[in-house]
């Protein structure tokens, strides 16, 4: 069972972007944000209170609010760019947030980064500007993969924001109401825009957009749940090569789904991130890069540990 959990977790953010291109077709990214949030909310509240008999809902906190600032920034500043742009180019969240995650060991809480830690850094930052170039002439970049990969490079910035707060968090809340805590927050900070910026619903009603935005929601609310349930039982390096399997998953439903180009410098690009993170992610014991910093565990502590 261990196992299967974890394949629906890695398959669950594999789907992200699709999920975020078909709802597009019907309402702008304003209104996905929110619903991500909302509806993972409800089945994130569901699923707590069939566990627990109760809910435990904190908005008092500093780390809530930062954590929430920053998860809604993730799924603002991803959802605007996989609408304009194609629907795999959410892997470089991921490598993105890695990266800060290690600055932030290193200049927030003193954690000595060794080497392979800097090593691994390097390999997210190459396979992003590789991926991010595409192969366009360069004075391309600023009207097309160039602002895609800006806005996904802030949300993966949001996303460790949101990480880094999880880990303060955590010393005094359980994973489920934290997140809990959090989403509804966000619900909150996304939703207040709405009535002044959003379109609301941009295109046709169909029954495809509004049930990806259902699955986001589940994918929100539900995902982290599946994943620390596996990650208890599975072995880690299992749980690191599949978890790293999300971006390649990505990649095919893009193609299979959209039809999206997928080039040899998406390719080449995915290939070098995802050695930054098994090199990360098989640090020798003793070093600090502990598995709750790398992309395949703490990375996903929040939804998705990502998404």
């Amino acid at each position: 069972m261990s196992y299967i959990l974890l394949l629906l977790a890695t398959l669950a953010w594999s789907f992200v972007g699709v999920l975020v291109k078909t709802a597009s077709t019907m309402v702008d990214s304003a209104i996905i944000s929110f619903a991500r949030f909302f509806f993972g909310v409800i089945f994130l509240g569901i699923s707590l209170y069939i566990r627990d008999g109760r809910l435990q809902i904190r908005m008092g906190m500093k780390w809530i609010w930062i954590g929430a600032i920053g998860k809604a920034a993730n799924y603002t500043f991803e959802n605007i760019a996989l609408k304009i742009g194609y629907s795999y180019g959410n892997i470089l969240v991921q490598p993105v947030q890695t990266v800060v995650l290690l600055l932030a060991a290193g200049l927030l809480f003193k954690e000595k980064i060794s080497p392979r830690g800097w090593v691994a850094a390097a390999f997210c930052v190459a396979g992003v500007i590789v991926v991010g170039w595409n192969g366009t002439p360069l004075g391309e970049l600023a009207e097309g993969s160039g602002l895609t990969t800006l806005l996904f490079t802030l949300a993966g910035i949001g996303a460790a924001v949101h990480v880094l707060s999880q880990r303060m968090l955590l010393k005094t809340m359980d994973n489920g109401n934290m997140n809990l805590s959090v989403f509804l927050l966000s619900t909150i900070i996304v939703a207040a825009p709405i009535p002044i910026q959003s379109h609301g619903f941009i295109g046709p009603v169909s029954a495809w957009a509004w049930s990806a935005l259902v699955l986001l929601g589940i994918i929100t609310g539900l995902s982290f749940f599946w994943f620390a349930e596996a990650i208890k039982r599975v072995p880690f390096a299992i749980v690191a090569i599949v978890g790293n399997c999300t971006v390649i998953f990505a990649i095919v439903w893009s193609y299979l789904f959209f039809r999206d180009p997928i080039t040899i410098y998406v390719i080449g690009g995915t290939l070098i991130f995802v050695i930054g993170f098994l090199i990360l992610s098989f640090a020798k014991p003793g070093h600090k890069e502990k598995p709750a910093n790398t992309p395949a565990a703490s990375s996903r502590i929040d939804n998705s540990v990502g998404t």
